[in-house]
């Protein structure tokens, strides 16, 4: 077997073929709506199929709907047993406005050291480091004692109810691993003069509320005669934008704050003075402390009305809540009977999408993660805390299996994760970023299964 420092070396002469690799992913536009029909997963899983095939890889694709399907590719190791899974997903969030794109939102445009295009970093340019980390391994002749999983899945983006739900209830065995890294971490943060990751352990839960308002319908010109909805929904989002959530540092990475050297141990009393202490230096850390320490409560979506000149009887109002692991469904009603308290005509019911979830710190993964993450960055400066990550990602449905799984994609230090606008106008991923990603993937690849 080659050595790592080879290895690595033959990433960044094949950094043409990770850029055409993601240029082509990302110009397969896989837009998930949340409705059928939507998603169009199964054309990057057949581009990355026949991409695979061309080094010998075998893959199969799995799906709950022909149009919607689900990527799983494996490398055999010795034992027949799987060791390693690489997960990403293949759909990507609509466009909500493409004149506002500096560029065409499905072009994949290479300007200032980045790819442009949605989905360019959620998540094709994970799925992009892990094939090229496969295909380096099987031109090598790497041989494994364990197997290799490359799973992408379907409709990440809207449940997982096409993807990876519907594999880990159908099909585990395809799946089946001790450990797998996803998205869902893997940030750098400068932290008192070094460099710190921050490891995605575990997410908060997701769920969506859906509020009707219920008024009574008259026509226009005499509002008089009715009840506009309207008004009540403007008191449910005033009260809604008032919501003071409980204050809450029970989860890991309060326990790291010294690292950050935030001298004053965190509690619900103090964490909001400490926000504001780390904010002026660090926005992003400071907007990971908020939002761990908190419910959220967002109103992001209005439906209602029929006509212009009629009185409207009856509204929905969408909004997304994300939970700490400890705060169940019947705390987030508690909380949103108390701010819906005292207006009437109102109604709500809540779709429970992803539960809390987490995996340990110390496992033999991190362990790897953070040797090869040193080796790959030629780096020995590195600080690491675990968090749990404000967004759900794939790796729900694995830890309930019994997979240990982290949220790491192996983001380079000088790739800033703040122009990244993820689900945003404009998303783009940095180059050195998909270099450093595939050197950590085959580093992690070589590190756990290879044949010592």
């Amino acid at each position: 077997m080659p050595n790592m420092k080879d290895l690595y070396a033959q990433v960044d002469a094949a950094l043409d073929d990770i850029l055409a690799l993601e240029q082509a992913l990302v110009r397969i536009p896989s837009v998930n709506t949340g409705f059928m029909p939507t998603g169009n997963e199964t054309a990057v899983a057949e581009y990355a199929r026949d991409w695979l095939a061309e080094d010998g890889i075998e893959s199969e694709i799995l799906g709950r709907d022909p149009d919607r399907g689900n990527l799983i590719a494996r490398m055999e190791g010795r034992s027949g047993k799987a060791g390693l899974m690489f997960m990403s997903h293949t759909d990507v969030v609509p466009v909500e406005d493409e004149s506002k794109w500096r560029f065409p939102p499905f072009s994949a445009t290479i300007a200032e050291g980045r790819v442009f295009g949605r989905g360019a970093s959620d998540c094709k340019g994970l799925l992009t480091a892990q094939m090229m980390a496969m295909r380096l391994l099987k031109r090598n002749g790497i041989e494994l004692n364990d197997s290799l999983i490359l799973a992408s899945g379907a409709d990440e983006e809207h449940g997982g109810r096409y993807g990876f739900g519907w594999l880990a209830e159908n099909h585990p065995e395809k799946i089946a691993a001790p450990f797998a890294v996803n998205e869902g971490g893997g940030a750098p943060i400068q932290a008192a003069g070094a460099l710190t990751y921050v490891l995605g352990v575990g997410e908060k839960g997701r769920l969506q509320i859906e509020i009707d308002v219920k008024g009574v319908s008259s026509h226009a010109s005499v509002p008089w005669q009715g009840t506009n909805a309207m008004y009540r929904l403007s008191r449910a989002l005033s009260n809604i934008e008032r919501f003071e959530p409980e204050l809450d540092t029970s989860t890991g990475l309060f326990d790291h704050l010294s690292t950050f050297a935030i001298e004053h141990r965190p509690s619900p009393d103090n964490i909001e003075e400490i926000i504001a202490e780390v904010e002026p230096a660090n926005p992003r850390f400071a907007s990971l402390l908020k939002a761990l320490s908190r419910m959220t409560l967002t109103p992001t979506m209005i439906r209602g009305g029929i006509k212009s000149n009629s009185v409207p009887e009856s509204i929905r109002l969408t909004c997304d809540v994300r939970t700490l692991p400890h705060q169940d469904e019947q705390y987030v009603r508690e909380q949103v009977e108390q701010v819906l308290e005292g207006i009437p005509g109102i109604e709500f019911e809540i779709d429970y999408m992803a539960q809390p979830n987490s995996s340990p710190f110390d496992t033999a993964l991190s362990q790897s993660i953070r040797s090869v993450t040193a080796q790959a960055l030629e780096r020995d400066d590195i600080q690491w805390v675990p968090a749990i990550s404000n967004g759900f990602t794939d790796s729900r449905f694995t830890r309930p299996l019994g997979i240990v799984t982290y949220g790491f994609s192996g983001s380079h230090p000088d790739d800033d994760p703040m122009i990244t606008f993820t689900h945003g106008t404009n998303e783009s991923i940095g180059i050195k970023s998909l270099v450093s990603g595939t050197k950590i993937m085959l580093g992690l690849a070589c590190d756990m299964l290879a044949a010592k």
